[in-house]
């Protein structure tokens, strides 16, 4: 088993490049919007720079004041990004986004890290930045597919409880399909990680268990509190088109 990973240097990244430069050509020669994936890209390269210099500075931390500076810049960046994809200003619906991964997403995180991980200090952020990462990522994508599947069904006349049993559903196929392929189609990034660090399968196995439980149920329950907020916004339209 190794000790370590092996260190990437900026020259052999350069070359991870290549695929995505492809898939560039490709937008561009089928008159796609193929700028707005150079901008993605572009922006995930220096964010993720930055965030690798800054959580060196974090990880030392023996306060956990840090902790939950970047614990909230991460919520609201997720609770407003969630909403690019619906038609309602984010504005107005930014308060039920934040409060859906606030109360699906932090509730899971505290179980995870005090319950099952039982951090100590509690705030350990090598740990506890990582997994929020994934549960408010995961939180924000399915929202995101909730509320475009929630306006498109109320937009063809299906009325509001129906509409969002379909938008539940449809949120929750990414996740449940991960759990389908867990260990048959895919080794995950936090067992992959943990095996090339050194770590045993079976120990790497036991936490990306933890991982799935605790990025289905902070999904779940993050849409269906979004979902439910949104009752009053969607049933208003549905009057409307009777």
């Amino acid at each position: 088993m190794k000790d370590s990973i092996n260190i990437i240097s900026y020259e052999s990244l350069a070359i991870a490049f290549i695929p995505v430069l492809l898939v560039i050509i490709i937008m561009w020669r089928w008159k796609l919007n193929y700028k707005k994936s150079v901008y993605a890209v572009f922006r995930m390269l220096v964010q993720l720079l930055l965030i690798g210099f800054f959580l060196a500075y974090i990880f030392e931390a023996v306060s956990f004041w840090p902790v939950i500076l970047v614990l909230a810049v991460m919520l609201f960046s997720s609770s407003w990004i969630a909403l690019r994809t619906m038609k309602i200003p984010r504005r107005q619906l930014l308060m039920k986004s934040f409060l859906a991964i606030s109360i699906g997403g932090v509730s899971v995180l505290l179980l995870i890290t005090q319950g099952v991980l039982n951090l100590q200090p509690w705030y350990l952020p090598s740990y506890m930045i990582p997994l929020a990462g994934m549960i408010f990522a995961n939180a924000m994508n399915s929202i995101s597919l909730a509320g475009e599947r929630l306006e498109s069904e109320v937009g063809r006349g299906v009325n509001y409880q129906k509409a969002r049993v379909i938008a539940l559903n449809a949120a929750l196929i990414p996740i449940t399909n991960s759990l389908l392929a867990v260990g048959l189609v895919s080794i995950p990034g936090m067992m992959t990680g943990q095996i090339l660090s050194g770590v045993e399968p079976f120990i790497a196995a036991r936490y990306q268990i933890m991982v799935m439980c605790m990025i289905f149920g902070s999904t779940g329950i993050s849409v269906t509190v979004f979902l439910t907020l949104l009752r009053k916004d969607f049933q208003t339209v549905s009057t409307s088109q009777v």
